[in-house]
């Protein structure tokens, strides 16, 4: 039986072949139709994303001989290939792929306040699974020698507390200079609340406001920046915007990592 192919244009009209390329980023070319030439800076389906030497970015459909690639027409089509596994945790540690979790140790991390505890999470949940570390929190630390003694710490249930504006004369501090145990380390940051920790440029904002004494500081922030009066959204928006690190102040980075070592002391951490 003789099949017939559909296409009836005579095989001397038809377009030759074109080869088809995977739109990679970084890889250049010129959109057939109006000339845009630029690097590819996305992928998705059906489109692609170019930028041209002068920051400016279009988005084009991936349409078959739609593009030139060094002066050769080409049809873009979407890499296949799978994504990579991230290297590094969101501490900046070298992950661990496949790693379980670690029973819970008897030592603790004790942090003052809900939000603290989920910026924590956020930042160091990984490495904290992986040493099997449990992060608390307190809702204050006006009582935390009495907290310290319920607890217990030895030297194999460490105890480490982080305080918030821990600086000279302030009542964080006399509190925490009333904790002696050997056990226990009690460090903290100059931030006022943990919001403050995370960067300013991460939130999108120039810096942190100034919020007069006596006013509740959370709420002083919303109505400086214009936000709702909801601090608990408030706190939502800022907390999406961390995603690693990078977007945390120093003053908070290491006073948590120096907890982590001193609670797992004598163990190997990976950097």
């Amino acid at each position: 039986m003789r099949r017939y192919d559909p296409d009836l244009t005579p095989s001397w009209k038809r377009p030759a072949p074109v080869p088809e390329v995977a739109a990679e980023p970084d890889l250049v070319v010129e959109e057939v139709a109006t000339g845009f030439c630029g690097a590819v800076v996305r992928c998705e389906a059906g489109t692609v994303t170019l930028e041209d030497r002068f920051g400016k970015h279009r988005v084009f459909p991936l349409t078959p001989r739609g593009f030139l690639l060094e002066g050769r027409t080409v049809t873009l089509v979407r890499p296949s290939a799978a994504p990579s596994r991230p290297t590094r945790t969101a501490s900046g540690s070298v992950a661990v792929p496949g790693a379980r979790a670690r029973v819970a140790r008897a030592g603790r991390i004790y942090v003052e306040g809900r939000h603290d505890a989920e910026l924590v999470e956020r930042v160091w949940g990984d490495d904290l699974r992986i040493e099997g570390v449990v992060v608390e929190y307190l809702e204050g630390v006006d009582d935390l020698p009495a907290i310290v003694r319920d607890f217990g710490p030895g030297p194999d249930a460490r105890l480490g507390v982080l305080v918030d504006h821990l600086v000279p004369g302030s009542k964080e501090s006399r509190i925490a200079a009333a904790v002696t145990d050997a056990h226990t380390l009690v460090v903290g940051h100059p931030y006022i609340d943990i919001w403050e920790a995370v960067k300013p440029a991460a939130v999108g904002i120039p810096a942190w406001p100034r919020v007069p004494r006596g006013q509740d500081w959370k709420a002083g922030v919303c109505r400086a920046l214009g936000w709702p009066d909801n601090t608990s959204a408030a706190w939502q928006h800022i907390l999406s915007k961390v995603h690693g690190w990078k977007d945390l102040e120093p003053e908070l980075l290491g006073r948590v990592e120096e907890l982590i070592d001193f609670v797992t002391a004598g163990e190997q951490r990976p950097v």
